[in-house]
């Protein structure tokens, strides 16, 4: 009896250190959109965001979007210019919490010198507004029952806050979707009218 629970606390110890490991691992290297702290508490954040260029598609289309955006980035531009991949993943939503869009951010340099044009009618460049943001960071595997219930905690925290959000939220994920839930680092995010 007990080998076996020296056994299954070993498997445990590993299983975490390997997920540490392949998280940052796996996020090492990627830009993320520029944010300063404003307030933290818990998982709760009032960020402020500078404006920032990014490639959008319709989440109707295939893969969801992740597909033709990665497309995008890939070479399949007017310059056939390849671009580095960036966090976060950026999914605008409807007011009930339905994600509309998924959206990559332009690495910097790239936006300086100018996104190159896409080929696919279903890509469009747009800027998303600077501001201070409200944010709920969350792990787990994205699906519309935990999205719901995360849009649901972050807007009882902007009440009890009294924080006036304006928009649609929006939601984000920084991990390759191989990553498994417990290791995954999610968002909701809703721009603050104050």
């Amino acid at each position: 009896m007990k080998v076996r629970r020296v056994a299954v606390i070993s498997f445990a110890v590993l299983f975490l250190l390997l997920g540490i490991a392949f998280v940052t691992t796996s996020r090492a290297g990627y830009e993320t959109a520029a944010y300063k702290v404003e307030k933290k508490e818990g998982s709760f954040e009032v960020r402020k965001y500078s404006p920032h260029k990014v490639v959008s598609t319709s989440v109707g289309t295939r893969n969801g979007g992740f597909g033709t955006l990665f497309r995008y980035i890939s070479g399949e531009n007017k310059d056939k210019q390849k671009i580095a991949m960036t966090t976060p993943v950026f999914m605008p939503a409807s007011g009930e919490g339905k994600p509309q869009e998924m959206q990559f951010v332009v690495p910097a340099d790239v936006a300086e010198s100018g996104a190159p044009v896409p080929t696919s009618s279903n890509v469009k460049i747009k800027t998303m507004p600077g501001g201070r943001y409200a944010v709920l960071r969350f792990s787990g595997q994205l699906n519309a029952k935990l999205q719901k219930k995360k849009l649901d905690q972050l807007r009882a925290k902007l009440r009890e806050k009294g924080l006036k959000p304006t928009g649609s939220p929006i939601f984000a994920g920084y991990d390759p979707p191989w990553t498994p839930g417990p290791f995954r680092r999610n968002e909701v995010l809703f721009r603050l009218a104050n």
